[in-house]
């Protein structure tokens, strides 16, 4: 039942872009290495071009992602159908971590309306995209966003999460390097 794509097309493109979440994950190479998984929020997921997608990576209390593309590149965005028809999307690539004072930052960051605790965006030059039924993925109602990160950013202030990161971002778990 499912389906390779060789590009995003217009249906898939909407499709993605009307998803409230998705799960990123990522793994070091070291078998000893922690294998990573976060969900975003889907208004922070853009596609750039037919196998090009990009999604704000807000600063947050690890690393991971970050670190691990700066290793390997390795990366798996997976969207699934919280409502309506069932159907789950993999996106397959390689990752770039593009911090501030990558030359693509200021670009990328026009595409969004909000960046408050922007640590950086994550590019990924899909090399596989994939759906698949969906049929185990249970019904879900959305509700709303959550403040809480957004609120935690705005008391900090820039300098505040500068520093944040510097001491909480830049190693992994696995004591990779992590944020710039």
């Amino acid at each position: 039942m499912g389906k390779v794509h060789a590009t995003i097309d217009e249906k898939l493109a909407n499709w993605l872009s009307a998803q409230k979440v998705f799960f990123v994950a990522t793994a070091p190479l070291s078998s000893h290495g922690h294998i990573n998984c976060s969900p975003k929020d889907g208004a922070s997921f853009r596609i750039l071009d037919e196998q090009t997608v990009v999604y704000l990576d807000l600063t947050g209390s690890g690393v991971e992602t970050i670190a691990h593309l700066k290793e390997n590149g390795r990366i798996v965005l997976m969207f699934c159908a919280m409502e309506g028809p069932p159907k789950i999307v993999r996106l397959h690539g390689q990752g770039e971590p593009i911090e501030p004072k990558h030359p693509d930052f200021e670009s990328l960051r026009a595409r969004f309306k909000d960046g408050l605790g922007l640590r950086a965006f994550i590019r990924i030059r899909l090399t596989r995209i994939s759906d698949s039924c969906g049929f185990g993925v249970p019904l879900y109602e959305f509700r709303g966003e959550r403040s809480q990160l957004k609120e935690w950013a705005e008391r900090k202030g820039e300098d505040s999460l500068a520093e944040y990161r510097e001491a909480k971002n830049s190693r992994s778990i696995d004591g990779l390097p992590g944020a710039s």
